[in-house]
């Protein structure tokens, strides 16, 4: 405790060091400075070469780049993640397949990131992935770090970054906190400016921990570790990617339910156990300020996105409070009455993040996104970081 103490006022240390200088206000607001770059959102588990239970074998090549072009091009997730760790058997093939196959995404077009994630830090298999990482660097946008810092600590974060900068400089890392040693070593692995988020590995923690976690209750088994490493990614200005759900929906929600009382009708007429619990626990972990979530199948990719994504009635509503506020002369001080509640600034900071949060998962319009760089103008910069620390200003 007395430990934990003492990293929490270090923390609010750090925090307070931060903000000190910055009472300005800014004259032109740079976008992507400002806003940062869009989320990893929900991030789709996708097995480069597949295990068929029905056969009792493997995919050949061209079975599995046929799967690939046919399913993952399509994809509605925010993130396309092809597993070369614990989810992969068949390595030296999927690396093979990756090879032949990354090229064919078109990098322009498509509205997805491509994230691969890569054996634990100095292993023979990480070797080899970086091999495969030479070789298609243009094609990935973030590497995800297995076990990350276990062993060599916060080292791997940083000579890993250092290879990437000769291939490409664009792909950012996303280490998995699997095990105590790591999350101990959190605000030491989101300090490198090649990570904007870390990714809660669930299962692997708990075993860790020798917790048994449930399927129905692991936020709540596991809260204490995550709340941990939210504050530490909060005082960094990172994201934290939620954690991977064992139990599959039977039936996929339609894409187009995504207003709250329609969703919650989809689930009281159509919604099996497992699809209530996937989608509680995406609201729960939206609501605590996660930016992503990792899932296994396709059929929970939009019960979590209309979970961590503001609806348009949201958004709406968030616009019209901001409105109302700045016609008020309210944002930076005072309170206005808004459809029977007395709002005042850290409202008024909830409903940007509301706008901002929709922006970083590509679900805000232009006229919206203009509306939100004009009220980020009427703040000062400390302001600003204190409702958005994903950007750099």
């Amino acid at each position: 405790m007395v430990q934990y103490t003492k990293r929490l006022n270090t923390g609010i240390e750090r925090g307070a060091q931060s903000i000190m200088f910055d009472h300005r206000f800014l004259d032109n607001v740079d976008e992507a400075a400002v806003l940062g770059s869009f989320w990893p959102g929900i991030q789709l588990y996708y097995p480069p070469v597949k295990y068929s239970p029905a056969q009792g074998i493997y995919e050949t090549m061209e079975q599995a780049a046929e799967r690939m072009r046919k399913h993952a091009h399509n994809t509605n997730a925010h993130t396309l993640l092809f597993d070369l760790e614990d989810g992969c058997r068949q390595k030296a093939m999927s690396r093979e397949l990756l090879r032949q196959e990354l090229p064919r995404f078109d990098h322009d077009r498509r509205k997805f990131q491509i994230a691969l994630r890569i054996n634990p830090f100095r292993t023979e298999e990480y070797d080899k992935d970086l091999e495969l990482i030479k070789d298609v660097a243009d094609y990935i946008d973030v590497i995800i770090l297995a076990k990350a810092g276990e062993v060599y600590g916060a080292a791997e974060i940083r000579d890993l970054s250092s290879w990437l900068v000769s291939r490409n400089k664009k792909i950012t890392i996303q280490p998995i906190i699997e095990h105590p040693r790591s999350l101990k070593l959190a605000d030491e692995l989101l300090a490198f400016p090649t990570v904007t988020h870390a990714v809660f590995g669930i299962h692997d923690f708990s075993k860790a921990m020798a917790i048994q976690i449930t399927p129905e209750g692991w936020i709540n088994e596991l809260k204490t570790y995550l709340s941990i490493l939210l504050y530490e990614a909060r005082i960094a200005g990172k994201g934290v990617i939620g954690g991977v759900e064992v139990l599959i929906n039977q039936t996929a929600m339609p894409e187009s339910t995504i207003e709250p009382p329609d969703v919650r009708r989809w689930l009281d007429l159509h919604g099996d156990h497992e699809s209530h619990v996937v989608y509680h626990h995406a609201v729960e972990e939206a609501q605590m300020g996660l930016t992503g979530k990792q899932v296994i199948h396709p059929k929970h990719i939009h019960l979590c996105k209309v979970a961590f994504t503001p609806s348009p009635m949201k958004i709406r509503r968030h616009v019209e409070i901001l409105r109302a506020a700045i016609e008020a002369d309210a944002l930076l001080g005072g309170a206005i009455k808004f459809e029977g509640e007395m709002l005042d600034p850290p409202m008024f900071g909830k409903a940007l993040q509301v706008l901002l949060r929709a922006y970083a998962l590509k679900a805000l319009s232009e006229d919206d996104k203009q509306f939100a760089l004009d009220v980020l103008r009427r703040l000062p910069v400390h302001v600003i970081r204190e409702n958005w620390p994903y950007g750099v200003i």
